[in-house]
């Protein structure tokens, strides 16, 4: 099965799709996968493959794979799990050369603590060049109310990492696409993308925001 390589997002495993996807076709990787906590909001809803960590190895070698020589990957975890996903970078053939972090206004959750910020490693395949402007490693969160996913990532803090960390027209790949936020990001910023997306509900939530995106650059301007 042949997949096509650019501005769409792929129902599917990103485990069974990204072997498929040419080697070295990316520019960039941003991706929010499962925090594997077990995530479980007041709504019920629910976010695939929370419950297990047998993803995250192979997850990142087929991201590494996919990804240009030379070039970064942006991923969120979640703190609980730190070691898991960075022996997966580490296994994978990234080395860790930043980390961000988000504060927020307000508490998504209450334990020992509050938790008051989201976090991200930044990762490079090879030797990148440093950006000609390096951005600060912490960005402000805005609250999306999480309509459209449960862990819905605001576009205002993707928008700076795919402005950094890839090219103009550079293909910005997001194997955990959830609602789209990534591949709506590079879509504004004039990058290609790709997402993959295994849950059906927001594979669709992501297809039509994206398709609903691209009709609205296509309509004329009002004259």
């Amino acid at each position: 099965m042949s997949f096509p390589t650019a501005n769409s997002v792929i129902h599917g495993d990103c485990l069974h799709v990204l072997p498929q996807l040419a080697a070295g076709s990316v520019n960039f990787v941003l991706t929010d996968p499962p925090y594997i906590t077990g995530y479980a909001p007041r709504d019920g809803r629910s976010v695939a493959n929370d419950d297990n960590a047998a993803w995250v190895k192979p997850a990142f070698a087929g991201m590494f794979r996919a990804l240009e020589k030379d070039a970064f990957c942006v991923s969120f975890y979640g703190w609980p799990k730190a070691d898991v996903f960075v022996a997966a970078f580490r296994a994978a053939g990234f080395r860790v050369v930043g980390h961000l972090a988000f504060p927020k206004r307000y508490s998504s959750t209450t334990g020992f603590l509050r938790g008051q910020h989201e976090c991200a490693y930044l990762l490079a395949k090879g030797q990148p060049k440093r950006p000609a402007c390096p951005i600060g490693d912490v960005i402000n969160w805005t609250y999306t109310g999480n309509r459209l996913h449960p862990t819905q990532k605001p576009v205002s803090v993707l928008s700076p990492l795919i402005q950094a960390f890839s090219r103009p027209q550079g293909l910005v790949l997001d194997p955990f696409a959830g609602s789209g936020s990534t591949l709506f990001a590079a879509f504004t910023l004039g990058r290609d993308y790709l997402g993959i997306e295994l849950d059906p509900k927001y594979h669709a939530v992501a297809s039509d925001r994206l398709k609903t995106a691209r009709n609205r650059c296509a309509s004329p301007a009002p004259v």
